[in-house]
């Protein structure tokens, strides 16, 4: 079990690892049209990698919660962290399109270990509003990997290389199997058994639950709209609109600061009715991208570009941790499997909303990008609908409250 002591400091670490994910799907952003290059293939096959990542990391999870619940945290969280770093390398020293597709299996696996253990860990330590306090942190934190990855990975690119962003993947990776080592332990007190039966009843319970599950359906669109920024805006920034890896960097730094926004503003409204404050949220989101549509047709330049979307990613940002607060605190008895499912299917809806949308909506520019930015904001709306109605038959008709 971890050590008292080292509670404060293991709190810390627990915290400072959760943008890991956000770290192995962005730091090589920047590098996407420089890969393209080196290793002679097309930007969809290069997108793919994201994809790989956001797929395995998405359905390991589903699968993981109910191993941590079971058999504990710590030891998979090392373990996981020490193969993660090994992966990275193993991508860093090779041009072979399909290595780096099984490479990215397994780091949407080790990390899904990773994440799902240390999301788990707040609930195994912490209860009620200092439980939720951490909770409400959850997506600020996390977006301080998207704020940094690409920024570093801008500069990685231009100066060393796209193999320079894997090292140093690896490098942080088992920077932090060190120090868990060093300060950490184990802090599940009650393992579940293991019976497949138990297992199988409590998912069937969770997904049962439409509050559960629409939420995480909101949270998946929700960072869907910046993954599709993601996976085109360095080929607008440096194809389309001519300026370097370190340009697109500063331009991904800007939208993380856009993402920990709207988590701020939410943990700033977290007192406030629910469902009004998303509706509000959901509203602006969709009257920002349809002016995008319409500027960025006559003004087509990254200043644009770079302030519509900020504005929307704002508003995703928010969306994303009222419902991670919510989704993580339904189920406090069986956090690992919360924990798994929730960032499984949120992980699963990512990948295939943000590849369906790159593929069928190509983001050339800026006013193509508002397209994608449109359609997921309806089919956002949508959910919101039908959360709001499900959730009001549950709750009597209390579901603004």
């Amino acid at each position: 079990m971890i050590k008292q002591r080292n509670q404060p400091i293991a709190t810390l670490l627990a915290l400072a690892i959760l943008p890991l994910s956000g770290f192995a799907a962005d730091i090589y952003l920047p590098s996407l049209p420089g890969m393209t290059a080196a290793m002679h293939v097309g930007s969809l096959q290069i997108q793919l990698t994201i994809t790989v990542f956001l797929i395995s990391y998405g359905i390991s999870q589903l699968f993981i919660g109910s191993i941590l619940d079971s058999y504990g945290r710590f030891r998979f969280s090392l373990i996981s962290l020490v193969v993660f770093a090994a992966a990275s390398w193993v991508i860093a020293s090779t041009h072979n399109i399909y290595v780096i597709y099984a490479m990215r299996v397994v780091h949407g696996i080790t990390v899904g270990f990773v994440i799902a253990g240390k999301r788990a860990y707040f609930v195994d330590v912490f209860t009620g509003e200092k439980l939720k306090n951490y909770l409400t942190l959850f997506s600020i934190i996390w977006s301080a990997g998207p704020i940094v990855a690409p920024f570093v990975g801008g500069y990685l690119q231009a100066n060393f290389g796209w193999q320079s962003n894997f090292y140093a993947l690896g490098g942080v990776a088992l920077g932090f199997a060190v120090l868990e080592f060093i300060f950490s332990g184990e802090t599940l007190v009650t393992p579940m058994p293991f019976q497949l039966k138990r297992v199988v009843n409590v998912y069937a319970e969770m997904l049962r639950t439409g509050p559960f599950v629409l939420g995480i359906i909101m949270m998946g669109l929700a960072y869907a709209m910046v993954m599709v920024y993601n996976m085109t805006g360095p080929f607008i920034i440096e194809h389309h609109l001519n300026f370097s890896p370190v340009t697109a960097g500063y331009c991904s730094l800007i939208q993380g600061f856009a993402w920990m926004t709207g988590g701020f503003i939410s943990k700033a409204t977290l007192d406030r009715p629910f469902f009004r404050k998303l509706a509000v949220n959901k509203s602006l989101q969709l009257l920002i991208a349809v002016s995008m549509l319409l500027v960025c047709r006559l003004v087509d330049n990254i200043y644009t570009l770079v302030f519509f979307a900020f504005l929307i990613h704002v508003g995703a940002g928010y969306t994303f941790n009222n419902y991670m607060t919510v989704s993580m605190t339904r189920f406090p008895k069986n956090a690992g499997i919360a924990s798994g499912l929730t960032g499984g299917f949120t992980y699963i809806i990512v990948s295939a909303a943000s590849s369906g949308i790159v593929t069928l909506l190509p983001a050339r520019d800026a006013g193509h990008l508002g397209y994608s930015y449109v359609l997921l904001i309806l089919v956002t709306l949508t959910m919101l609908g039908l959360a709001f109605r499900t959730e009001g038959k549950r709750s009597g008709g209390m579901a603004l409250s």
